[in-house]
């Protein structure tokens, strides 16, 4: 086994592990057969699996997620991919009133057992249509799971609890992250779906992170420690299921938090995050709450001007700097 695998490998590696154990699990989307996918996260699928399991869609958002909800409602594991996270704003209906509904409209007679893979995130300079972090949208609908894996390893095992999921699931794979190398997931890795991971032990204070800011926050936490500020940092992986115990358990030894979010930060997890910890953990907290999250602005295409929208390392030193002064 390799070394070291790209984010990118890394979803093609975990739907062809679930594909191979698994003889009900399918995959369709936009391009994802002989050309690998636009991202290349689809690579290899085509040629080991077939176009008997590995379907070509047209271009239609509506089309792919409808098809994925019949096959998941008849005994298929439909694993649909939507290209770019912006665009599940075109098959919202049925990702909002349709399939997080059926189970328990049905009193668990119909099972929606199906994977939504999108593309989500900036940083990439692609501009307002194309560089959303929507993990919030999907946030304010119940029945839904939401996976945002960080590493390589995560991508793996999530994307095998995802597939095996009962329940539907929205996996956000981040654009600024799959050229990122990381171990490769043993065999048979399931990292199990709201578990988050302490990724930098630290006394002084938490930082929150989900996806492409955990990256960011591990930096900040280096940075930081050179002013002689420990920084715990935790990978959040996932916000439906959310694992507020961990956090918790990490505020019980530094007692401050700190949030870093690419979501705007109006509607964005953070203040979801924020409001369990003031009504279970006040106690714990020494100082106020803070969040870093990206400007409630539509995304420029310029990279000096996207920067200054989403959160960067500065901004999350500065914060914490402000924080720990406190």
């Amino acid at each position: 086994m390799a070394d070291v695998i790209t984010y990118r490998q890394a979803v093609a590696e975990g739907i062809a592990r679930e594909m191979r154990r698994d003889p009900t699990v399918v995959c369709l989307g936009e391009d994802i057969g002989a050309a690998g996918g636009v991202f290349k996260t689809t690579a290899g699928l085509h040629e080991e699996f077939g176009s008997g399991r590995v379907w070509d869609t047209p271009i239609s958002e509506q089309a792919i997620v409808g098809a994925a909800m019949g096959a998941a409602m008849t005994g298929m594991r439909p694993v649909a991919e939507i290209m770019f996270s912006d665009f599940l704003a075109c098959c919202w209906d049925y990702l909002a009133n349709e399939i997080p509904k059926v189970r328990y409209m049905t009193g668990g007679q119909v099972t929606v057992p199906l994977v939504v893979r999108t593309a989500n995130g900036g940083g990439l300079g692609f501009g307002a249509q194309h560089s959303q972090a929507t993990e919030n949208w999907a946030l304010t609908v119940p029945g839904l799971k939401i996976a945002a894996p960080a590493t390589p390893a995560d991508v793996t095992g999530m994307m095998a609890a995802a597939i095996r999921s009962d329940d539907p699931v929205v996996f956000f794979e981040h654009k600024g992250l799959l050229a990122t190398k990381g171990a490769p997931a043993p065999p048979d890795h399931v990292v199990e779906l709201g578990r988050a991971a302490v990724v930098r032990e630290g006394a002084d204070i938490t930082l929150v992170a989900l996806a492409s800011m955990v990256p960011v926050a591990l930096t900040a936490a280096e940075r930081l420690a050179e002013e002689g500020i420990d920084a715990e940092v935790i990978n959040l992986r996932c916000l439906v299921p959310l694992d507020t115990r961990t956090v918790l358990g990490s505020l019980a030894k530094t007692s401050r938090l700190v949030t870093v979010e690419e979501n705007p930060y109006q509607g964005g997890w953070g203040g979801t995050l924020v409001s369990v910890v003031a009504d279970e953990g006040f106690g714990l907290l020494d100082a106020p709450v803070r969040r870093v999250a990206a400007e409630c602005v539509p995304l420029p295409f310029a990279d000096a001007l996207e920067e200054q929208v989403i959160p960067t390392v500065d901004k999350v030193v500065t914060k914490v700097r402000d924080l720990t002064a406190y």
